[in-house]
């Protein structure tokens, strides 16, 4: 927010005398500085005012990205589980907004606090702060439901509905919060806003979330994924992958583009405030927060457009052929990989975490199919593996001016190893790569692992061969006439885009 602006009666009288009535001068400079402070307390409303507002836009751009997750998860599955998987993703939205407003937004941001996790602010109890609005907190439940929109479609197709329930409730109130209350409360062991005993001196620069958001709900979905083990049919006995195609590219198309369009929100609305200036910049220009907030805007497109090419590329000349699906994935690849540097890089640097992020989820990606590893949505590798190089790759390319800029402080803090900053903030950046597998791992593998022994995490394989739709959803997402039904479109449930003979053996 802009400083308020001031005014001294007592600087004013000598230039108001002249040789006149020094009463009557005095007088002048108390009224001219009343009207000056009555304009300064304008002036900082309508600053504050400002903000607020770019922050609920903000915030309202990162929610329409629940539709986009609802789409692309829809089309990313067979057509006997799109109310299922439709379904999943508005409760992550209306579980996560009670127990994020019960428990979350205190374990995140309840000041003050311990570096572990936060102890006020349970229920929006003595809400709000001067620190703290109402758009800070509906701007941070919209990301803490992205983390849990990302872990569903990992475990899609093959989940019992109960267990969808319990895990975004937990991962909402408690997983996320934690995480992000290390990282981002001015309170946290590893945050840039501490005050003193920074990590390492830097703190981590985890801008918008590579680790915090993405790493988070990637690791949840891998741990998911891998205790319920793959869906049947995915691989056949002898260990050969066998593609289980979503039904609809067009809603894989649409969701893409949502979540590109929300990302504007993500990325750049991290700032929280817009009405900020830095001063001069190189070459006498004036700019200002509002400068950067485009800059990282910039950074977050050129990003995500080097992964899509990279990926077009890449996946045509392994495989022959060129694959829309392939390339949103990898789109969204390099957002999640720019997602934490994208406010303190050069929009060069992004287009090389782009290039980098599409390799490293098309080499996850061979690698889960040799582990038998099954994730509908690739989004352990997309969100887990990607988000986790662009936490690299900002200790890497992280830029001094902007660092400063943002963090402030010592000018002397840490910045990018390769842009000569030494090697202290990628350390950081490494130990929250660490640090955010642990946690995650013991909290939602032991979850998920006490889920499974209970018998409350995966469906019985009739019901899955059958489709959750119909056995647990009151039927088809999609009306069928007689004549498909009787020439086998939806036969059993299997749609012919997978072998339904192959399926009907096992």
């Amino acid at each position: 927010m802009a400083s308020a602006l001031s005014c001294s009666a007592s600087d004013l009288i000598p230039l108001l005398s002249g040789g006149a009535n020094a009463t009557a001068a005095a007088a002048a400079a108390e009224f001219i500085c009343g009207r000056f402070e009555t304009v300064s307390g304008k002036f900082t409303d309508a600053a504050y005012a400002i903000d607020n507002t770019y922050l609920l836009f903000s915030a309202y751009l990162v929610f329409s990205m629940q539709l986009g997750f609802a789409m692309l998860c829809a089309g990313s599955v067979r057509a006997k589980n799109t109310m299922n998987i439709m379904l999943t993703n508005v409760i992550d939205a209306a579980a996560g907004g009670l127990f994020y407003y019960l428990f979350g937004f205190a374990f995140a941001y309840g000041s003050p606090s311990n570096g572990f996790i936060g102890r006020h602010f349970f229920g929006l109890h003595d809400f709000p702060k001067p620190s703290f609005d109402y758009p800070y907190f509906l701007y941070q439940w919209t990301f803490a439901i992205a983390a849990a929109g990302i872990t569903s479609g990992s475990i899609a197709e093959r989940t019992q509905f109960v267990a969808y329930l319990i895990y975004s409730s937990f991962l909402t109130g408690l997983v996320y919060p934690i995480v992000s209350h290390w990282f981002w409360s001015s309170d946290g062991w590893a945050s840039p806003a501490r005050s003193d005993n920074l990590l390492f001196q830097s703190g981590v620069i985890d801008f918008a979330g590579s680790g915090v958001v993405h790493m988070v709900g990637g690791i949840a979905g891998l741990w998911g994924a891998l205790i319920e083990g793959p869906r049947i049919g995915r691989f056949a006995p002898g260990g050969k992958a066998a593609t289980l195609r979503g039904h609809s590219a067009t809603l894989v198309v649409l969701g893409t583009f949502l979540l590109w369009f929300g990302w504007y929100g993500f990325n750049p609305g991290s700032f929280a405030t817009i009405f900020k200036s830095y001063g001069s910049a190189p070459g006498d220009s004036f700019y200002g927060q509002w400068s950067a907030v485009g800059r990282t805007a910039v950074t977050t497109t050129l990003a995500g457009c080097t992964a899509a090419l990279t990926t077009l590329f890449g996946k045509r000349l392994m495989d022959g052929y060129w694959n829309v699906t392939d390339v949103c994935n990898g789109l969204l690849g390099g957002f999640a990989a720019i997602t934490g540097g994208c406010a303190v890089v050069e929009p060069w640097a992004a287009v090389i975490c782009g290039f980098v992020a599409a390799w490293v989820l098309m080499g996850f990606n061979k690698l889960a199919d040799k582990l038998r590893f099954d994730d509908p949505l690739e989004a352990a590798q997309l969100h887990g593996g990607c988000g986790a190089w662009g936490i690299i790759f900002t200790g890497l390319f992280a830029d001094k001016t902007y660092v400063s800029e943002i963090y402030g402080g010592d000018p002397k803090r840490p910045y990018g190893l390769l842009m000569g900053g030494g090697g202290r903030l990628l350390a950081a950046h490494v130990v929250q790569i660490l640090v955010i597998t642990g946690w995650v791992s013991v909290t939602m593998g032991t979850l998920f692992f006490v889920l499974h022994k209970l018998k409350l995490l995966r469906i019985p394989s009739e019901d899955e061969i059958a489709g959750m739709d119909p056995t647990s959803h009151g039927g088809l997402a999609y009306r069928y006439t007689e004549d498909e039904i009787k020439n086998g479109i939806i036969s059993r449930g299997i749609d012919l885009d997978n072998d339904q003979e192959r399926v009907g053996r096992v």
